[in-house]
This record gives C-alpha cells, structure tokens and sequence, in this order.
C-alpha cells in the first residue's frame, strides 16, 4: 500500500552535497566521513510523514511510495535549506566578538549562527545563511518498515527529538506516561525539545489527554560493611613451652 501523510515509518538515508555526506543514520558512513558523533545515537530513524521531520523534497519523494523501496533524489534549494539570502551577509564591528574573528570561524550574534567569510580593518563579513542555503542535495534511502504501535511511534519521535533511547513509555485510559531516567534536566537537548515532543503527541492522538513525565530517584544502596578481620589467637600452650617459660 502507498504510504501517505499521517503515517509513520522507519527511514534510513544518507544524504550529500556534491560527493560529500553531510548527514547520515549509518555509523560507518558518518565515520568515514569524518562527521561522527559519539554521542549520537545512529541507526534507522522513525519519522512520521507530513510532519516535516525531515528535508521537504525527502518527504515529498517518500509519499506515495511503498515499504521496501530504495532510491535516490535531487533536492532543490528550495525544498532543501532554501536560497542564499544576499540581506543575510552582513557586516559587525569586530568589538562585538570574544577573540578575534578569522575567516570560516563560525560565530554567534545576538541569538543569531554564522560564518565569518571576511575580516576588513575593523569589521568582520559574516553570512547568516544555512551552510547549505543555496546548493542541491542529494538523499540516498530505504523506507525499512511501517510503524503501527503508538508506543514505538513515540519512542521514535523521542528518539529523533532528543536522542535519547532511555525513557520508558506506556499509555492507557488517554493517558501517555513517560519514565524519565534521573538527572534528564540536566539534558540540554531533551529540556529544548521535550515542549515539541509534547505538541506533536497532542496533535497526532486524538485520544491522548495527558502526557505525564515521571522522574523516579531511588535511595542510594549503602556500600556493603566490610567484613571484620579475623581475632589473633594465642597460640595453645604445650609442654615445651611450659619447660621454656621456667
């Protein structure tokens, strides 16, 4: 059957910009690259269609198509990171920055990411546009499975959220549970994300009317006592050491 928009599927995909890879679920290619990350988690991803979870031009190719297919497709600037903005090149003082700006150091001002392309005199260029605003990309993919159960849907979607594989998820009476392991908070990721993981759950199931996230800390077991060392015995007295002690 055709997949449509709505539903969930698990997706591996590489994708490039020329011959090089730029974002991929497969550990060895990322490796090859020179773009791993240890602390990613990499392997098929569920997304669900529609949703914009991934490049527009990649889920446009992914509807209609059928569990099983691989294929390839050309992604335009426009249905990728969209086109290079001329008005998104400006121009700052060199004051504004904590060391001195050089060319391809990527920098922040005032809430915003960018480049540096240029320093002159007392000024550095700095291109506010996506790295890949501008170009065509390339996507790679195998549309592995369907995925039916809303447990593993949610999983997947905190998985590609977030990253983390770690919490566990049951849902009964309208109600979706989350078990967080201890000191999530101190997650970056999952405290930025956690609000559209949220939005999403509300909007894709209709009957869920709360979302309840559990964070459980348990005693710290007490370290063992270790055990008493043994008492010294006197050594028995025999008739030899009677005839030496007189």
């Amino acid at each position: 059957m055709a997949l449509q928009e709505g539903d969930f599927i698990k997706l591996r995909y590489t994708g490039r910009v020329g011959e090089n890879i730029f974002d991929t679920t497969d550990e060895e290619s990322a490796k090859e690259e020179g773009i791993y990350n240890p602390r990613a988690e990499y392997g098929p991803v569920t997304v669900r269609l529609g949703s914009h979870h991934v490049i527009t031009g990649l889920e446009e190719a992914l509807i209609g198509k059928e569990v099983g297919t691989e294929g390839e497709v050309e992604v335009p600037p426009e249905k990728g990171f969209g086109p290079h903005e001329a008005d998104a090149v400006k121009s700052v003082p060199v004051s504004q920055f904590r060391e001195k700006p050089k060319r391809g150091m990527r920098i922040e001002v005032e809430g915003r990411e960018g480049v540096v392309v240029d320093v002159i005199g007392r000024r550095a260029v700095v291109d506010f546009n996506h790295p890949f605003a501008g170009k065509t990309l390339n996507y790679s993919y195998a549309i592995l499975e369907k995925v039916e159960d809303p447990v593993e849907q949610i999983k997947g979607l905190i998985k590609l959220f977030s990253g983390r594989t770690d919490i566990g998820i049951t849902i009964a009476d309208g109600t979706v549970e989350l078990a967080l392991p201890p000191a999530i908070t101190y997650d970056r990721r999952w405290m930025v994300w956690r609000g559209t993981l949220v939005r999403e759950i509300f909007e894709n199931y209709a009957d869920i009317n709360d979302v309840v996230m559990k964070e459980t800390i348990s005693r710290p077991k007490k370290p063992e006592a270790a055990p008493a060392p043994a008492e010294e015995k006197e050594p028995a007295e025999t008739e030899e050491t009677k005839e030496a002690e007189e």
